[in-house]
């Protein structure tokens, strides 16, 4: 009989843990479904948004690059060139004028 009784009690135990399993599950399942709302709602826009400012942002760089610092470097460039070319005329017209034939310095030079 005490038998009995026992397994009386364990399937009255298997039973409400079965009903208490299958709350669980439907809560889960319900805030998985609040979860996929929110991705679509909030997230999907929140990311459209962002991938519109990376492109906005691409579009700038493209064009600052473009229309600014190209032709800054080009106008660099070409200053520097022209200014290293001069420093070097000038410095090879004073060692020519600086020195005599045979490499003696010329009176007043010091």
């Amino acid at each position: 009989m005490w038998l009995a009784g026992i397994r009386d009690a364990a399937i009255v135990l298997l039973a409400v843990e079965s009903v208490i399993i299958g709350i669980l599950l439907a809560l889960t399942l319900v805030q998985i479904r609040k979860l996929v709302r929110l991705l679509r709602e909030e997230i999907a826009p929140m990311l459209d948004t962002a991938n519109e400012t990376l492109n906005t942002v691409q579009g700038t760089t493209k064009f600052v690059s473009k229309n600014v610092v190209n032709p800054l470097i080009q106008v660099s460039s070409v200053s520097t060139g022209t200014l290293q070319a001069l420093r070097s005329l000038l410095f090879l017209g004073r060692s020519v004028k600086g020195r005599g034939a045979e490499g003696e310095r010329e009176p007043g030079d010091g």
